[in-house]
């Protein structure tokens, strides 16, 4: 279907693939995972055709359709939503646009070229193509209203999913995403991925989301020192099998049978799990596959996320009462009353992230509510981490010294003490002495992660936490969280890390707060839970 041959890239000295030989086929679909700037957004562009490889090519079986999701939101701003999807289908769209041009200005002399452009039309199924473009937008969240409306009035969130929904038309042969999940909610992610794990052709993606990548790959596509291998099954199988093949090749003296019946016995184990889950498809049939030859360890390294409470907190956590916040007017969280009891985990979540984040801004004294109180109990001690953190990056401080304004003791203020919270974020060495206003967003990530760590504190609030992390920061940002003895209260859009750390659902609206003890895809799938939330934001 899709073959790279001898594909080598090189910037300046760096060598980002080295004669990768790989071939993507038919019905399979492929997470494209890799550390961050392995190239995995590289790769996709240069078989999107957008950027030509040092040396070697791609070849796209003849006859075959590629689409890819555009990552311009504004290419499309002259055409009407409707128009912008159905030009993801590029011949035809070109055949449609010919001929109703030819029809506007209809004459004797091109009835035969109508003619002939309306057996092409046909063939490409095209009289259906209105109605196939405005099912996919609706799927996506995109109303009728919407249709004939110019991109260039859409808000940016709605782009995003025209372009999705672009990518998505026609049935391409190859179909090419990067981060498609950005900016959806989880009722669209979810729609999102049943299409794609029922879909008969190639998927590539590349994605953080390890729910999504689980929910629709069959095989894993990992970028590692310059080269591409695919492994069978998806994220989760991925990470397990590579974790143990690490702990076999640390443990040398232990026999080759040994270790064989270990990786069986884990591969039996995954594809029970795999056929219980609600996610298994006809796509799934990948579990089949599972080869114990192909598990290799992996080169990644993951940061050692530990959250060690100072003290710990007795039973009262958090009272709110009749909480409620507006900004310019708007409500957006209404009468919200909360009583968190040690322990709880609860994921906080709206259609509006606008109002999880104040909630979070009003519970650390950084915004005040429009009515309603709240307390802390007298036990607790709270660290956030905000979703805008730009505040702490003002200064020049390289990021001992950074870390070291948390620190509460002479000891605590030792470099030592300090570098050691951010070894454990992958900041060893001289990479612990940059500024802290020349760092990439996921830098600053892990620079709050090691504050909080240091600050011990027993109750944790997290706004979007994974926001720029890479996989291997968010895996072990997950399980850091599920081990937690503490309390937390988190907001994500990543799907694994609600239904994994929380044991409580609070989501806020502007007419009240629905609050229940459940995970959360019971609570996403609690039918008259379902029901309640319509009439919540109408």
């Amino acid at each position: 279907m899709l073959t790279v041959s001898n594909l080598s890239v090189q910037f300046g000295k760096r060598i980002l693939f080295d004669e990768v030989n790989t071939t993507f086929t038919q019905g399979n679909c492929y997470g494209v995972i890799g550390a961050n700037g392995a190239g995995k957004s590289t790769f996709l562009k240069i078989l999107a055709g957008d950027i030509e490889p040092t040396s070697g090519r791609v070849i796209l079986e003849p006859g075959k359709r590629m689409s890819v999701l555009n990552q311009n939101h504004n290419m499309f701003d002259d055409h009407t939503v409707l128009e912008t999807v159905m030009m993801g289908n590029k011949v035809l769209y070109d055949v449609k646009s010919e001929m109703d041009a030819l029809y506007a200005d209809y004459s004797d002399e091109n009835a035969d070229r109508i003619g002939e452009l309306q057996v092409q039309f046909e063939e490409m199924n095209g009289w259906n193509a209105d109605s196939d473009a405005a099912t996919l937008l609706s799927n996506l969240g995109i109303g009728t209203e919407f249709h004939y409306t110019l991109m260039s009035e859409m808000e940016g969130k709605l782009k995003v999913r025209v372009l999705l929904a672009q990518a998505l038309f026609g049935n391409p042969d190859v179909l090419v995403m990067d981060e498609p999940t950005n900016d959806l909610d989880f009722e669209t992610i979810s729609w999102l991925e049943n299409f794609l794990a029922n879909y008969e052709n190639t998927v590539i993606v590349v994605s953080h989301d390890r729910h999504f990548l689980d929910a629709v790959c069959t095989h894993i596509s990992d970028i590692d020192f310059g080269k591409i291998n695919h492994y069978s099954g998806n994220y989760t199988f991925w990470y397990e099998s590579s974790q143990l093949a690490a702990k076999q090749r640390a443990q040398q003296n232990k026999k080759a049978e040994e270790k064989k019946a270990e990786l069986e016995e884990f591969i039996r184990r995954f594809s029970a799990n795999v056929a219980k889950s609600k996610q298994a498809t006809s796509r799934k049939k990948m579990i089949e596959k599972l080869n114990l030859d192909e598990i290799k360890p992996s080169s990644r390294r993951y940061p050692a996320i530990i959250f060690d409470q100072e003290r710990e907190a007795g039973d009262q956590i958090l009272h709110v009462e009749n909480l409620s916040a507006s900004v310019d007017g708007e409500v957006l969280f209404k009468n919200v009353d909360l009583n968190m009891a040690k322990g709880d985990k609860i994921v906080v979540f709206s259609k509006d992230s606008r109002a999880t984040t104040a909630f979070y801004e009003v519970l650390n004294n950084r915004m005040t509510p429009d009515s309603g109180t709240f307390d802390w109990g007298i036990t607790t001690a709270q660290s956030y981490l905000p979703n805008d953190n730009a505040e702490f990056f003002q200064s020049d401080l390289n990021l001992v010294d950074w870390l070291r304004q948390w620190t509460k003791t002479e000891e605590e203020r030792d470099e030592v003490y300090v570098r050691g919270f951010l070894g454990k974020m992958i900041f060893s060495g001289e990479e612990a002495l940059k500024k802290c206003n020349v760092l990439s967003g996921g830098e600053k990530v892990r620079c709050m992660i090691s504050r909080m760590m240091l600050l011990r504190a027993n109750v944790l609030m997290l706004d979007e936490p994974t926001n720029h992390l890479d996989l291997e920061s968010i895996t072990a940002f997950n399980n850091s969280l599920k081990n937690f003895k503490g309390s937390v209260l988190f907001t994500t859009h990543d799907h694994e890390f609600a239904q994994t750390v929380a044991n409580r659902v609070l989501e806020i609206t502007p007419k009240g707060v629905i609050d229940r003890y459940m995970t959360f895809d019971d609570y996403l799938d609690d039918a008259k839970i379902q029901e309640l939330r319509k009439t919540m934001y109408v």
